[in-house]
């Protein structure tokens, strides 16, 4: 008699999801009446200016369409070319040439935003998504690698014009400063929930159609992109340096390469980019290793949703009962981070293991997102914040090039010595949170006025 070996595919409990919804609820409508201060969240402050929340709430609008376009595009990226008949090897190409593309080229995207103007750089993200969507529409095979330039450009921008416009105009329209830290975590929240958004209407877009499924996304893509556009140029003030090229190249080379903090930030910002993008190119190899059977697309949103819960954190951390310097969260946070990640490298897990660990990673993302914002409010100049935030993101994207060749392209490095590095890049930015929390410096804002 044959032996029958019953296999299952693990999924998430369902509890999960109900956690982690009923604690970002929780956590957001109890913060007030926790709160030491008279300070509460813009949800829920009444006595702050109309205009402010119209602008808010224009902003954010903007922003969660600008994330749909990016969450269609992270989800069903791999499924089109699979679908097209691409291979591993040329996925592996593919990315490889999106990530030098934001090397060589999105580097000077924040700078040129800083020269031009936000609002035009936004733009750009925009008409990117939009060339994108309708190329793929109108052709039948459309070049990979064209895409893959294009969404990594978009995917530049996104990084910092949307934050680096919302900072000079919140400024430019007087409006208080401590607002800033609600809309700081609102951005990583809503850009959470809007992942999660895209990943529900791409299944439903999905269904049993293929053919159909390859071909909504880019519809959608086209629809959002044109509402985006119209939105950003009828309703955005745009704010484009008053200097020359030699002016801003000199306040740049004093102000940003000539701070020692600064670089100490702009290192942080970038390993944590790093660990980032190690996460979403291995979490799933590393899950279904041994060949496990899992449901992926149902853990997906347990991280976000972790993220989305660790945002909420931020106001309680800076300005809740116990309220902690941003410095030494980011201290603690990226500490979590690289123990989180030094486990996964060097310790076989179970599977349930492994997406607690993930999802813990996600949560103290999802707490440092807002604060390294608030850090760059506190340290860069407003004029020159985009082009700080594009070059800090030059190291990561440097790293992630050469690990892509190394360990995707010629497979001479494996994926735990990768994540082990990523762990390793994690615990320099707690040691350089450290350093300049030690350091100190008068800010560029007198906060002391919130």
């Amino acid at each position: 008699m044959g032996v029958v070996i019953e296999s299952s595919v693990w999924e998430p409990n369902p509890l999960l999801y109900i956690f982690l919804f009923f604690a970002c609820c929780s956590s957001i409508f109890l913060f007030p009446y926790a709160s030491s201060s008279n300070k509460t969240p813009v949800l829920f402050d009444h006595g702050i200016s109309p205009s402010f929340l119209r602008f808010q709430r224009n902003f954010l609008l903007v922003y969660s369409l600008a994330s749909v376009m990016e969450g269609l595009g992270s989800v069903f990226g791999e499924f089109e070319l699979a679908y097209h008949g691409v291979s591993r090897e040329q996925m592996v190409e593919s990315l490889c040439v999106g990530y030098a593309a934001a090397l060589f080229v999105g580097t000077f995207l924040g700078m040129l935003s800083d020269l031009i103007g936000q609002m035009k750089v936004c733009l750009i993200f925009c008409i990117l998504h939009l060339f994108v969507g309708i190329w793929k529409r109108i052709a039948k095979r459309p070049s990979i690698l064209v895409a893959s330039i294009c969404l990594s450009l978009a995917n530049s921008i996104f990084s910092f014009s949307f934050e680096t416009w919302m900072v000079i105009q919140h400024d430019k329209q007087g409006h208080r400063l401590d607002t800033l830290n609600d809309t700081f975590w609102l951005m990583t929240f809503f850009e959470s929930g809007c992942l999660i958004g895209s990943q529900i209407f791409s299944n439903w877009l999905l269904g049993n159609n293929v053919e159909r499924s390859t071909i909504f996304p880019s519809t959608t893509t086209i629809f959002l992109a044109i509402l985006c556009i119209i939105f950003v140029a009828k309703g955005w003030e745009d704010n484009p340096q008053a200097a020359s090229f030699k002016e801003y190249s000199m306040s740049f080379y004093i102000y940003i390469l000539g701070d020692k903090r600064i670089w100490l930030l702009a290192v942080a910002q970038a390993c944590l980019h790093f660990s980032i993008a190690v996460f979403w190119i291995l979490w799933a190899p590393t899950v279904v290793a041994d060949g496990r059977e899992v449901h992926l697309g149902l853990i997906y949103p347990c991280f976000i949703g972790s993220r989305m819960l660790g945002s909420t954190t931020f106001p309680w951390l800076i300005s809740g009962p116990s309220a902690l310097r941003t410095e030494d969260c980011l201290v603690y946070g990226f500490a979590i981070l690289g123990v989180v990640l030094s486990i996964v490298a060097y310790d076989y897990q179970e599977i349930g293991v492994l997406v607690t660990l993930f999802c813990l990673f996600h949560a103290c993302v999802g707490m440092i997102l807002p604060s390294l914002s608030r850090l760059r409010t506190l340290y860069v100049p407003d004029e020159l914040r985009g082009g700080m935030m594009s070059l800090s993101a030059a190291p990561s994207n440097a790293a992630v090039l050469l690990i892509l060749l190394k360990g995707g392209y010629y497979q001479t490095i494996g994926n735990a010595e990768i994540i082990a590095i990523a762990a390793f890049g994690l615990f320099t930015a707690a040691g350089c949170m450290h350093m300049l929390k030690r350091w100190g410096k008068q800010p560029y804002h007198n906060w002391h006025k919130q």
